[in-house]
């Protein structure tokens, strides 16, 4: 019977999937024959197929805003213990005098992807026969599309890995194969019912949101601010859709779905990469899983 692992987008967010993932693998011992993920899941997929979890955590608790943008849209503040975020408009009005079709640019992002998912990795993912299963939106086409480790070359899976991840118009927009490519969160932010149809009879599914919306948002102040706060509303409803669909094929397939939610809200903007609050977001993670777990599954129960 094959057994899926999904993890939602959610940019720094991911911390938190990390630790729920770490106490899936190393404590409760779960085996997974696909790994599918969107954005910032699909930077981890990787190396939670081969187990690497203590390497995903070193990338994940020491990640910088410099280790994704070479060209930084955010200025960041802390102010009194909370952090604010800006938008750097004299770095964005640079990057469109260059030619650049976003605010900002992410190839330090492509760099450290191809220094930490190396070559390596990749060959003993195809020798496993794992299924690693990365989601990507194609603007061109006007469709997403899912790129599967098995059926792609090395590079072109790093490729689609960065395009996955690229939050636009904040990050680089991905130009391949005479198309345009963007973070795949903007049609499917959680993949459940890929995983379905790519034969997966359990699925494990971490959601980067809470259950229920917690949050109210602040009144913008900016267009840039305006910007980033309707592209948060539209993902937050396509997660809802996805993962209603999610549920109605897995009771139309009698495929065991669990959902694994963030019990509270972790951020605001989960574009700021902080190493500090990322380590602590992951050690809640896997604290959280195995709190519920132990609670006789009271919330981890399959949903169908």
């Amino acid at each position: 019977m094959k057994k899926a692992l999904v993890i939602s987008g959610g940019g720094s967010k991911g911390a938190f999937a990390g630790g729920v993932a770490e106490y899936l693998l190393k404590e409760k011992k779960n085996t997974y024959d696909i790994f599918l993920g969107t954005s910032t899941g699909s930077l981890m997929v990787s190396h939670l197929a081969l187990g690497k979890i203590d390497a995903l955590k070193k990338i994940y608790t020491e990640v910088n805003q410099r280790s994704i943008f070479n060209v930084n849209p955010f200025r960041i503040t802390n102010k009194n213990g909370v952090t604010i975020v800006n938008i750097r408009h004299s770095a964005t009005l640079l990057n469109f005098i260059r030619g650049s079709k976003t605010f900002g640019e992410s190839k330090n992002l492509r760099k450290l992807i191809s220094k930490k998912i190396t070559k390596d990795i990749y060959d003993a993912i195809l020798k496993e026969k794992k299924d690693v299963v990365v989601t990507i939106s194609n603007f061109t086409a006007n469709r997403i599309e899912y790129k599967s480790i098995k059926e792609n070359a090395y590079e072109d899976f790093c490729d689609w890995i960065w395009g996955s991840c690229n939050y636009i118009p904040f990050m680089s927009l991905l130009e391949k194969n005479g198309h345009q490519y963007g973070d795949g969160g903007f049609g499917c932010l959680i993949p459940i019912r890929e995983a379905i149809e790519r034969g997966a009879k359990e699925v494990d599914a971490i959601i980067l949101e809470t259950e229920v919306n917690q949050i109210n948002r602040m009144p913008t102040k900016n267009p840039f601010s305006l910007l980033f706060t309707v592209q948060e509303f539209m993902m937050e409803h396509v997660e809802k859709h996805n993962i209603t669909i999610g549920k109605m094929s897995a009771k139309q397939n009698n495929v065991k779905l669990n959902l694994y939610y963030t019990p509270t809200v972790l951020t605001t903007n989960s574009l700021v990469f902080e190493s500090n609050k990322m380590t602590k977001w992951w050690d809640s993670g896997f604290t959280y899983a195995q709190k519920r777990n132990q609670e006789n599954n009271s919330e981890f129960r399959p949903e169908f």
